[in-house]
């Protein structure tokens, strides 16, 4: 049996490797519309943020039924885990591009290993950690954020709204 140390670097590459590949399936998959609900349809930050929350969320599936039965609040806090990884790849793209006056190649990829692993880091401390109660009644409304994120990329993929964060960078 592997330690939750373990898994979650485990959770942490499998993020990194397939986050990384997701940003090209879209067009490998000759713009296949199906893919375009879970792959970047271009270079805007939204469309980045599907290439940290879909693996971070596949492999929670995985977690759930390894370990994730058994632990009370573990949607609570991949939810919280993954919204702080997506937060941070918000927060430090546009501060960096603010100050740069530009987006640079490998700041970018830097700004997504940083989100994976703010997200599994924060994952693994407050897995390891003893529950809150303030956690204790979040389960359903940590399901429910995830499904609404699920929901909005599927929609704000095909109808973004006009705001910088759907649109690509400008430089």
């Amino acid at each position: 049996m592997y330690s939750l140390k373990a898994i979650h670097i485990a959770g942490g590459v499998f993020t990194l490797i397939v986050g990384s590949l997701l940003h090209f399936v879209w067009e490998w998959s000759g713009y296949s519309d199906l893919t375009a609900v879970f792959s970047a349809v271009n270079e805007s930050t939204w469309e980045h943020l599907k290439l940290i929350f879909v693996p971070f969320v596949v492999f929670s599936v995985y977690e759930y039924a390894r370990y994730g039965k058994h632990t009370p609040c573990f949607f609570a806090v991949k939810a919280r885990s993954v919204l702080l990884g997506m937060m941070t790849i918000i927060t430090v793209f546009y501060t960096y591009t603010g100050i740069l006056g530009e987006n640079y190649f490998m700041l970018d990829i830097s700004t997504f290993v940083l989100g994976v692993v703010i997200s599994y880091l924060y994952s693994y401390r407050h897995m390891t950690a003893p529950i809150k109660p303030s956690f204790a009644y979040t389960e359903p409304l940590a399901v429910c954020v995830l499904l609404v994120i699920m929901a909005a990329f599927t929609v704000f993929t095909f109808v973004p709204p006009a705001m910088g964060l759907f649109r690509p960078p400008e430089f």
